[in-house]
C-alpha cells in the first residue's frame, strides 16, 4: 500500500487525513480478529505440556510443538507491533507511514496465523492419527489456506478491475 493510494478520491468525500484515520481503525479491527485466533491457538498449545500424554511425544512431535509455540509468540508480537509503532509515531504527523506499515504487519501476521494453523493441525493429526495422516492433512490445509488467503483476494481484486459487462 503506498501513500498515493490514500490520497485518491474514493467518492466518500473524505479528506486524506479522514481516509487515513478510517484505514487505521479498519486495520485495528482486523488485528483484533487475528489476535483472538492466535490467542485461542496459543492457549491450546500452552495447555499441552500439562497433559499426561505429552510425555509420550516423540522428538519430531516435541520439535513441532516448540515450533508452534514460537510461531504463536512471534505472531502475537507482530499483531501488537502496530500499536507499538503507533505509540512511537503518535503526534508526529506520520499517519500515512503508520497505516502503510501496519498494513504490511497485518499481512505478515496473517502469514504467521496460517503457519500456526498448519503447524497445530500437523501436531494434532500426528499425535492422534499418525505421521502419514498428519502430512496429508497438513498438505490439504496448506492448499486451502493458499486458496483462501491468496487466490480469493487476488481474484476479487482482478474481478473488481474488469469493466462490467451486461451479462453480470
Amino acid at each position: 500500500m503506498d501513500d498515493m493510494e490514500f490520497l485518491e478520491d474514493d467518492k466518500r468525500g473524505e479528506s486524506p487525513n479522514q481516509k487515513l484515520d478510517r484505514n487505521w481503525m479498519e486495520l485495528l479491527q482486523e488485528l483484533r480478529v487475528l489476535q483472538t485466533g492466535v490467542q485461542i491457538l496459543a492457549g491450546f498449545l500452552l495447555t499441552l505440556p500439562f497433559q499426561a500424554k505429552f510425555d509420550t511425544l516423540d522428538s519430531v512431535q516435541v520439535a513441532l510443538y516448540l515450533f508452534n509455540v514460537m510461531v504463536a509468540a512471534l505472531t502475537t508480537a507482530l499483531i501488537l507491533l502496530p500499536v507499538s509503532v503507533h505509540r512511537r509515531l503518535f503526534r508526529k504527523r506520520l499517519k500515512s507511514v503508520l497505516v502503510a506499515s501496519a498494513d504490511f504487519m497485518a499481512k505478515t501476521a496473517l502469514g504467521g496465523v496460517a503457519v500456526l494453523i498448519v503447524g497445530t493441525a500437523l501436531l494434532v493429526y500426528d499425535v492422534v492419527a499418525g505421521r502419514s495422516a498428519a502430512l496429508i492433512a497438513g498438505g490439504a490445509i496448506v492448499l486451502v489456506l493458499l486458496f483462501l488467503l491468496l487466490v480469493v483476494p487476488l481474484w476479487l481484486s482482478y474481478r473488481s478491475r474488469r469493466p462490467r459487462g451486461t451479462g453480470e
